[in-house]
């Protein structure tokens, strides 16, 4: 099949579009489609969201992050601000693949993964649930105020309020125990902090899922100017094949002459479906977030006019303009050097992970004085010891102490500490000075917990020589 092309050169990534950053509203059309599926299975991941707060785990709240406890609870471990340094190499992790998922797959995450994204679908499906299709919708917006228009936009705003409210309560429900949470809230007895973190989220997701929409995503968000410099044209993203498509023509007493032009019947359903209106044709734009819902609105109209599917599919610049095949990953040194980057945060991630343990010690020694000689002979030192339990259960840790003679003593060889407590006491040690051959002699402290896991603390032991 010949098909002869426009003059009009094709474009890899353009700034504007006017579809996508006008003022007017945008009534996106919903459709049916692989890509549309996959939108739901990925927002159904934000359930944990709502419902995670509600998990419990020996008697309390399996995921709690108490800040004013300065204590993070995750099932049986709990995780204190000294141990804290680790969030760096987490958020590190995700950073870096986040940025590898752009470089190979562009702004997919925007798409599906996006919490921006996710609420503006649902707040989207839960408009077209009451207000009906998106010419429906831009009718009733153009129509003059009555009762019924009153009515069905109350009903709207009722449920986005609902939805928002439900957000703020679940957002404050991860730092609080949900149930306390809720009580609080009905009694109007909520600390001041959980009435702002409600009323932020409520307004926030109102304000941002119910109206501002894409310009969130035009104006707002700083990851849709990144993704230009991120994506390059081996980019794999939402594409429209021009050579394919073009000329365009409309559809005529239904039957099209693809001998003379493209596959493009001009419809402009791709443009209808986009959350952003972005019209595809025009090569890629800073309003799009390769959502893929443009591939499904396509692939549609493709099979009824019996022509092949991918007139608008995931592929690079290169795959699409230049008929080439795209490098495999390996040979792009973007994606393997961010790739490596990402494989080091996930190593040291989990390095840092495993070096968490239930238990902590530290010991200091008794300055005042440094030592006390006793009555036979021997020689008293006094140690400061920190224990800090950090599981949901009750411990008892044993001591032994290595680098003193045999036969010194202890006044105390073992310690309970209650779940999630600290402990801090007195420790003293009597060893023989004759036992000595320095006036400062190196020890170790060293204590076991649950599952024969030790933690060991160094100091001294002083004597008068």
């Amino acid at each position: 099949m010949n098909i002869s092309l426009a003059k009009k050169k094709p474009v890899f990534f353009t700034e504007t579009n006017p579809q996508a950053t006008t003022s007017q509203k945008i009534y996106p059309k919903r459709i049916k489609g692989k890509f549309r599926t996959f939108k739901w299975w990925s927002a159904s991941l934000y359930l944990l969201f709502f419902f995670g707060p509600y998990l419990r785990w020996n008697n309390q709240q399996a995921i709690l992050l108490d800040i004013p406890a300065r204590k993070f609870h995750f099932f049986d471990l709990t995780i204190y601000p000294q141990d804290v340094w680790i969030l760096s190499f987490i958020l590190l992790f995700f950073a870096m693949l986040l940025i590898l998922v752009t470089v190979t797959v562009s702004r997919a995450f925007c798409g599906y993964f996006c919490f921006q994204t996710v609420w503006t679908d649902i707040f989207t499906w839960i408009e077209e649930k009451i207000e009906g299709s998106s010419w429906q919708r831009q009718k009733l917006d153009q129509a003059p105020w009555n009762l019924n228009k009153i009515a069905i936009k109350t009903g709207k705003h009722s449920f986005w309020l609902l939805l928002a409210g439900m957000t703020g309560v679940s957002f404050a429900a991860w730092f609080t125990d949900v149930f306390q949470l809720w009580q609080d809230y009905i009694y109007f007895q909520a600390h001041i902090s959980a009435w702002i973190v409600l009323a932020l989220f409520t307004g926030g997701t109102y304000l941002f899922a119910g109206f501002m929409r894409e310009q969130v995503c035009n104006y707002l968000c700083p990851y849709a100017r990144i993704q230009g410099a991120l994506s390059d044209q081996q980019s794999i993203l939402p594409n429209y094949d021009y050579f394919r498509g073009e000329p365009r023509s409309k559809l005529k007493n239904n039957h099209q002459d693809f001998n003379n032009n493209g596959d493009c019947i001009d419809c402009n359903l791709c443009v209808a479906v986009c959350p952003t209106g972005v019209d595809i044709r025009q090569g890629e734009q800073l309003g799009c977030i390769t959502c893929g819902l443009c591939i499904d609105a396509c692939d549609e109209v493709m099979e009824k006019l019996n022509r092949p599917r991918g007139l608008i599919r995931y592929d690079s610049f290169v795959g699409i303009h230049n008929n080439k095949v795209n490098n495999p990953c390996y040979k792009r040194p973007l994606v393997v050097s961010t790739a490596m980057l990402t494989l080091s945060c996930a190593i040291a991630t989990l390095m840092s992970a495993s070096q968490i343990n239930p238990f902590s010690i530290s010991v200091s020694h008794h300055r005042q004085p440094d030592f006390i000689k006793l009555s036979n002979g021997d020689i008293r030192n006094r140690y400061q010891i920190k224990l800090q339990n950090k599981t949901n259960r009750p411990q008892i840790y044993k001591l032994k102490i290595i680098g003193l003679p045999q036969d010194h003593k202890l006044n105390q060889e073992s310690f309970r500490v209650a779940a999630g407590e600290p402990l801090t006491t007195m420790l003293s040690i009597d060893a023989s000075n004759r036992s000595f051959y320095n006036k400062i002699n190196r020890i170790n402290f060293q204590i076991e917990g649950e599952n024969h896991i030790f933690q060991q603390s160094t100091s001294v032991f002083i004597t008068p020589l």
